[in-house]
C-alpha cells in the first residue's frame, strides 16, 4: 500500500458528467489499494450533498468551497500576468496550505493530479528542487489548451482574443507540468499523440489511459419504464436523444446546431419526431430551444431510461476533445449512436457499431437511414454494447497507472 496525494479540480461524485465520471472511477481505483489524501473543490451547491459519500470512500478528504462568481473575478487578474486564467480560477490559499501540510506531515509515495490546473499546488518552493518531490503522475485527460484555441475559432472578438490567449498560456503551463511529470496520461491515443507534437520534449513520458464504462449499471433492462410513454400513446415516434451537462459550452453548441440546422430537415419527413435534450443546468439559451417537438428536461434522476428507449442517440459535437463518455454510455445501453466524426474517431469501433457523420447533410442522412430500417438500428446498438464490453473496462484501463504507484519499500521487498 502506498500513500497517495490526489488533487482533483471538482468533487469526484456524483459521476454525472464527463470529467467526474473519470475522476470518480480513478478515485475508486486508487482507494481500493492505497491510502489516498484527496484535495478537491466543490463548485456546485448541489454537490454539497455528496461530500459525505466521498468521505466514506476516502476519509483523508479536504474540500474547499469554490464560489464560481468570485473565482471568475479572480481569474480576470490573470490578464495582468502571464498566467492562464484557468490557473487563477483554481488558485486558493486554503488548498495550498493543506497540500503543503500533507506533504510535510506524511510520507507521500506519489502525487496524482487530475486536470493540469491542480498541478500548481505541487510547484517546488523557492530553493527546492522538483527532484526532491515524490513521483508526479498527471492525468491531463484532454489537451485543454487546444480546446480553448478551438473556442477562439468559433467566437467573435473580443472572446476570440481571450480564448486564444487562454489557449496559448495554458499550453505553456501544460508543457511545464509535463516536463516535471513522471508520467502524463491522456484519454485517447490521439490526444496523447497531439500533446507529443505540442510538447516534443516530454514525448517519452506521455501515454494514453482510456475511459471505461460501468456496463453493469449502463445495461438495458426490460423492467425499466420508458419516459416516452406519452409520446407512444399519442402515436408519435420515439425520440432522438442527446445527453450531457448543459452548462458546458460544447454541449450547448451541439444541441443548438442540431435544433436549428439538422432537426428541421428531419421533421419534414417525420413531423411527429421528438428531440430530447437531457442534461443538468440548461441556461436560458438552451431552455429557449424547447418547442412542441423539442424537450429540454434539465436534471433527471436517471439518464438510462432516456437512452434505452431512444430511437437514435445523437452526439453532434463540433468542438470536442478526447473520448466522450456520453457516447460510450449510450453504446453500453445498446443504442445506435450517430456522432460527429471527431468524436467517433476517438472510439475504437467500426461503422457497424458507431455511425459517424459530418455536416448537416451527413447527420440527416445517417439518422434517417437508421430510422428507416429499425432492424439495422437494433443491430448497430447490439454491436455497440458488445464493443464496449470487449474494449472499455475501467479496471483494465486504469490499471495502467498502477506500475507507478508502488511504494519504494514494497518494490524492494518484491525485488
Amino acid at each position: 500500500m502506498s500513500n497517495l496525494l490526489f488533487l482533483v479540480h471538482r468533487l469526484p461524485f456524483p459521476p454525472n458528467k464527463g470529467d467526474k465520471v473519470r475522476s470518480y472511477h480513478l478515485l475508486k481505483h486508487l482507494t481500493a489499494r492505497h491510502r489516498v489524501f484527496l484535495g478537491t473543490f466543490v463548485d456546485d451547491p448541489q454537490d454539497e450533498a455528496y461530500v459525505q459519500d466521498v468521505r466514506d470512500m476516502c476519509p483523508d478528504l479536504h474540500v474547499v468551497r469554490l464560489h464560481p462568481r468570485l473565482a471568475k473575478l479572480r481569474s480576470l487578474t490573470g490578464l495582468f500576468t502571464q498566467q492562464a486564467l484557468s490557473l487563477r480560477y483554481y488558485q486558493n490559499a486554503d488548498m495550498q496550505r493543506w497540500v503543503t501540510q500533507m506533504l510535510a506531515e506524511n510520507t507521500i509515495d506519489a502525487i496524482v493530479i487530475f486536470s493540469s490546473v491542480m498541478a500548481q499546488y505541487v510547484e517546488p518552493l523557492p530553493g527546492q528542487s522538483s527532484s526532491n518531490q515524490p513521483p508526479l503522475l498527471v492525468d491531463f485527460v484532454d489537451v485543454d489548451s487546444v480546446k480553448w484555441l478551438q473556442y477562439a475559432h468559433t467566437h467573435r472578438w473580443p472572446l476570440s482574443w481571450l480564448y486564444r490567449r487562454e489557449g496559448e498560456r495554458l499550453k505553456a503551463f501544460e508543457r511545464h507540468v509535463a516536463a516535471r511529470a513522471t508520467k502524463s496520461f491522456f484519454v485517447t491515443e490521439n490526444e496523447a499523440a497531439l500533446f507529443q507534437e505540442l510538447a516534443p520534449e516530454s514525448a517519452q513520458t506521455v501515454e494514453a489511459m482510456s475511459n471505461g464504462v460501468d456496463t453493469d449499471y449502463f445495461a438495458p433492462d426490460p423492467a425499466r419504464v420508458s419516459p416516452f410513454a406519452a409520446i407512444a400513446q399519442a402515436g408519435g415516434q420515439a425520440p432522438l436523444v442527446f445527453t450531457g451537462a448543459m452548462d458546458y459550452w460544447p454541449n450547448m453548441d451541439a444541441v443548438t446546431w442540431f435544433v436549428r440546422d439538422i432537426f428541421p430537415r428531419l421533421l419534414k419527413s417525420r413531423p411527429q419526431l421528438c428531440f430530447y435534450i437531457v442534461g443538468r443546468n440548461p441556461p436560458p439559451s438552451i431552455l429557449a430551444l424547447a418547442s412542441a417537438s423539442v424537450v429540454v428536461t434539465g436534471t433527471v434522476v436517471d439518464v438510462r431510461p432516456y437512452l434505452q428507449y431512444a430511437s437514435v442517440v445523437v452526439a453532434p459535437l463540433r468542438v470536442a476533445r478526447g473520448l466522450q463518455n456520453k457516447i460510450l454510455e449510450a453504446m453500453a445501453m445498446a443504442r445506435p449512436v450517430v456522432a460527429s466524426q471527431s468524436c467517433a474517431y476517438s472510439i475504437n469501433a467500426g461503422r457497424s457499431e458507431l455511425v459517424s457523420a459530418s455536416g448537416v447533410t451527413g447527420f440527416v442522412r445517417e439518422i434517417e437511414a437508421l430510422l428507416n430500417v429499425p432492424a439495422r438500428a437494433a443491430a448497430v446498438g447490439q454491436a455497440a454494447r458488445q464493443r464496449v464490453l470487449e474494449r472499455y473496462s475501467w479496471t483494465a484501463h486504469l490499471g495502467r497507472i498502477d506500475r507507478y504507484l508502488v511504494a519504494p519499500s514494497t518494490e524492494q521487498e518484491h525485488g
